[in-house]
């Protein structure tokens, strides 16, 4: 195993040297002469943003966070921005074969002077020499350098104003706030008298080294302006520890619903220490489900531990949260994870609410997590059971999203019966 992790590990540090090297190769080596300013410069930046990248990935296992902070701001950010160069890089040397056999305009003839005559040659022009092709096939069949040089830069200036506008709407969008989304579900069993029952369901929120307590306060506004009769974290609320990042969470005592707030850990508070978490958002006033369910007015509420709960003694247990229940009722289960789908339609939930995907957070990483996840955002069907992916309230490593707009949702339960 630990072999298998090394070579992992090497992979990875192979795909990282290529791709800057690549890089390198695109936007300094070919666009500046060498010992210029941007050659030296440029070949310091290649060695230095991934250095950064690979300490920010590292850095949360053996940094204290007030450490880490400098390495995630630019290392993650970089990671972003490298991988939509490399995609307009991709692009340009689609285009760079066409834009090197461009014709080059004809210089426009002189114009005559009023009145005069042009003055007769003494000799015809010679005939060209058959070691010498004329000049336009000459210059078709091998690009002159000044034509390389323009070409090279134009596409290198493309593709790095490119990336930077995706990663800064990116950023933008998630530093922002995630914004309110609202889907209606309908359930066969839901009693009338729950018929427009509203959750407001938020994940992965992520408080870490680079979205804080300004964050979490965003959050707890939008979800008490939506003013929800119950609220649902459902996990990744964390990339740290207590002692770190508890007063980052400590707006969240301020979230107020008619029958409170309820919590389920994702996979991120294995990494960081679930059971202080756990004991944490209980002082605050949110109810952690821990394997366990609640019996509300209208329908049973039930939520399971992340499955990476296993590597701690503390998996999910669908039937401790689940089995004895009265199936006549209608059951809302809180778990992290989408690929738990296949357990609540055994225990016959009517109703599962996921996060963990971010949606892909940056495109095209949703088809990745297509492989991944049976959903990996909005409402599906499963049988009997419909399952809600919220797309997530933050974002892990760089503070972007592209293609996948951070959410909290508020789902409303719809009665067959009203």
């Amino acid at each position: 195993m630990i072999v298998l992790v090394v070579l992992g590990l090497l992979a990875v540090l192979a795909v990282l040297a290529l791709a800057h090297w690549y890089l390198w190769r695109r936007l300094v080596r070919d666009v500046s002469a060498p010992g210029g300013w941007w050659r030296r410069t440029g070949t310091v930046l290649a060695v230095a943003l991934p250095l950064l990248s690979v300490g920010a990935l590292v850095g949360g296992r053996a940094l204290p966070l007030s450490v880490e902070r400098w390495l995630a701001w630019p290392g993650y950010l970089w990671l972003a921005v490298l991988l939509y160069l490399l995609m307009a890089l991709a692009v340009g040397e689609a285009v760079r074969p066409l834009l090197l056999r461009l014709p080059r305009p004809r210089a426009a003839a002189p114009s005559e002077p009023a009145g005069e005559h042009p003055v007769a040659a003494a000799e015809p022009p010679a005939a060209p020499s058959a070691a010498a092709p004329p000049a336009a096939e000459s210059s078709a069949a091998a690009p002159s350098p000044g034509r390389r040089l323009f070409v090279a830069r134009t596409l290198a200036i493309g593709a790095s104003g490119a990336a930077a506008a995706v990663v800064g709407t990116g950023a933008y969008g998630v530093l922002r706030g995630p914004r309110l989304k609202q889907v209606t579900v309908p359930l066969a069993k839901l009693h009338a008298r729950s018929h427009g029952y509203r959750i407001a369901v938020v994940s992965d929120i992520h408080l870490g080294p680079i979205l804080g307590r300004g964050h979490t306060r965003r959050i707890v506004d939008t979800i008490n302006g939506a003013q929800p009769d119950l609220i649902a974290i459902v996990g990744d609320l964390v990339d740290g520890t207590v002692p770190e990042l508890g007063r980052a969470a400590e707006p969240l005592a301020q979230l107020r619903a008619r029958d409170g707030a309820y919590f389920v850990t994702g996979n991120h508070e294995y990494f960081s220490g679930a059971a202080p978490w756990v004991d944490f958002v209980r002082e605050l006033g949110v109810h952690p489900l821990q394997n366990a369910r609640v019996e509300l007015a209208g329908f049973d509420l039930a939520g399971v531990n992340d499955i990476a709960g296993r590597t701690e003694g503390d998996s999910p247990d669908f039937g401790k949260a689940l089995g004895d229940r009265d199936r006549a009722r209608t059951s809302v289960l809180l778990s992290h994870q989408p690929v738990t789908i296949h357990d609540a339609v055994r225990h016959g939930v009517d109703l599962q609410l996921s996060g963990h995907t971010h949606g892909g957070q940056l495109w095209p990483g949703n088809y990745l997590a297509e492989l991944a996840n049976p959903t990996v955002a909005g409402l599906e069907r499963y049988g009997d059971t419909q399952l809600y992916v919220t797309r997530g309230a933050g974002a892990w490593g760089p503070p972007v999203r592209v293609g996948a707009p951070s959410d909290i949702t508020v789902v409303t339960l719809a009665s067959l019966q009203a």
